[in-house]
């Protein structure tokens, strides 16, 4: 007869949106989670600021005292949802530091400390687990870690935020303006109350800072991360891509870069850019998130499906879950924080990316030779340009689509342009990406 297995006792930290749904498949799986661990998975408290407001959830698993419920001796595994740097941050560290395993949404925490919760976990052999942080219920960040533990990445780039992804396709596919969109996705649900972290890219470059940490073996935090948001983009914007046969999205982009001289750094940026419609994520619509990878040996890979939302980032915590759970049964640990690289991250100045720039400018011969003895002057190559007159009009719409350059020789450049007596306006200025240039 088969000695019973002790169960895995979890402590849940918030009981939101996401919190509720995972209490909820808990409930509803406890059996085949059992089955799937080796032992029983048991709630044995949720932390909650207003116990009141969660009439669904038994009493007795309620506390709004969450260092206490993470101090008890009988917690094997933490799991935290509530967001925010403090007090999770002390409260994260205190359990890993007393030899609990932790799974974690809190994308903001790692790309800020995630240094710190690795430390901690490494001295007291827990696990940190944090598949729910980027891209909901995509497995993303697993596969980095493990599946292409033994290949070289070169680059990751993708959608990791549905708010502007639904708004920038929202502005494709109708013609609306960014406030008009924007109140669309707030009626819908697709936007917060107050959308800062989403429009601003804020919570794109916390994601991208967790990928390029993981694909570059390099700690890189939200504050390396150059950051653009989309309040900005136009549907002029929309519409002189849609002419290029292109589309817009905000992008996370993380690269290994080797310069002239062999020298490896790491570019990390979030920012609206123009890409191909032919190319993988300019098919990405609404609220979904894609994240597009380039490795040496698996080539190009491509993750896709609901990057947020209670029910699918629940899923990726069970996920992790069931990871931790497994290896405290089996007494096995999980992946450890690789950052032997230490790669540098490259100033933003010296990343190269290509323009397109749009401008109105005087309806007289010598304009373009003009613009283009600028561009020279910076040593910026030019791609394609396109010049429209206006009927009656004294004034004409200069397009130019740049090649690859150092980001800084580029806004040099639309600097010194901007200045020229034949140019009225630069209109906009955007990106291009995920073509050769």
């Amino acid at each position: 007869m088969s000695t019973p297995v002790e169960p895995i006792k979890v402590a849940l930290l918030g009981c939101g949106t996401v919190g509720t749904e995972v209490v909820r498949l808990l409930h509803e799986q406890a059996d085949d989670l059992a089955a799937r661990v080796g032992a029983p998975v048991e709630l044995t408290g949720i932390a909650v600021r207003r116990p009141n407001k969660h009439r669904d959830v038994p009493a007795e698993l309620l506390t709004t005292d969450a260092t206490a419920l993470v101090a008890r001796d009988d917690v094997d595994v933490v799991v935290e949802v509530i967001g925010g740097i403090e007090p999770v941050r002390t409260l994260l560290v205190d359990a890993l530091s007393s030899g609990k395993s932790v799974v974690t949404a809190n994308k903001a925490l790692l790309a800020e400390n995630g240094g710190e919760l690795f430390t901690a976990a490494d001295a007291s052999g827990a696990d940190l687990y944090f598949e729910a942080a980027v891209a909901g219920a995509i497995p993303l960040l697993r596969p980095l870690r493990e599946s292409l533990a033994g290949d070289r990445i070169t680059r990751v780039m993708g959608i990791v935020n549905g708010t502007t992804n639904y708004i920038l396709s929202a502005m494709d596919a109708t013609g609306a303006g960014y406030a008009e969109a924007l109140e669309e996705a707030s009626r819908l649900g697709y936007a917060e109350a107050d959308p800062t972290a989403d429009v601003d890219g804020f919570d794109a470059a916390a994601k991208a800072a967790i990928l390029a940490s993981i694909a570059f073996h390099t700690r890189v935090t939200a504050a390396d991360v150059h950051r653009e948001g989309i309040s900005s983009v136009t549907a002029a914007d929309i519409a002189a891509a849609r002419s290029l046969g292109r589309t817009v999205k905000l992008l996370a982009i993380c690269e290994r870069v080797t310069d002239d001289a062999g020298t490896e750094s790491v570019s990390v940026r979030v920012h609206p850019a123009m890409i191909p419609r032919s190319h993988p994520l300019a098919g990405v619509g609404g609220a979904f998130n894609a994240v597009f990878v380039e490795a040496d040996a698996a080539g190009q890979l491509m993750f896709y499906g609901q990057g947020a939302g209670g029910a699918p980032t629940a899923s990726a915590v069970l996920g992790d879950l069931v990871a931790v759970a497994r290896n405290r049964v089996a007494s096995g640990r999980g992946p450890r924080e690789s950052a032997y690289a230490e790669l540098p991250v490259r100033p933003m100045g010296q990343t190269g990316t290509a323009y397109h720039i749009s401008l109105d400018v005087a309806d007289q011969p010598g304009v373009l030779t003009q613009v283009a003895a600028v561009f020279a002057e910076h040593g910026v190559s030019i791609a394609a340009v396109r010049q429209e007159g206006r009927d009656n009009e004294p004034s004409a719409s200069l397009v130019v689509v740049t090649h690859a350059a150092p980001d800084a020789a580029l806004r040099s450049t639309v600097d010194k342009v901007a200045g020229l007596p034949v140019v009225r306006e630069v209109v906009s200025v955007m990106r291009v990406e995920g073509e050769e240039q």
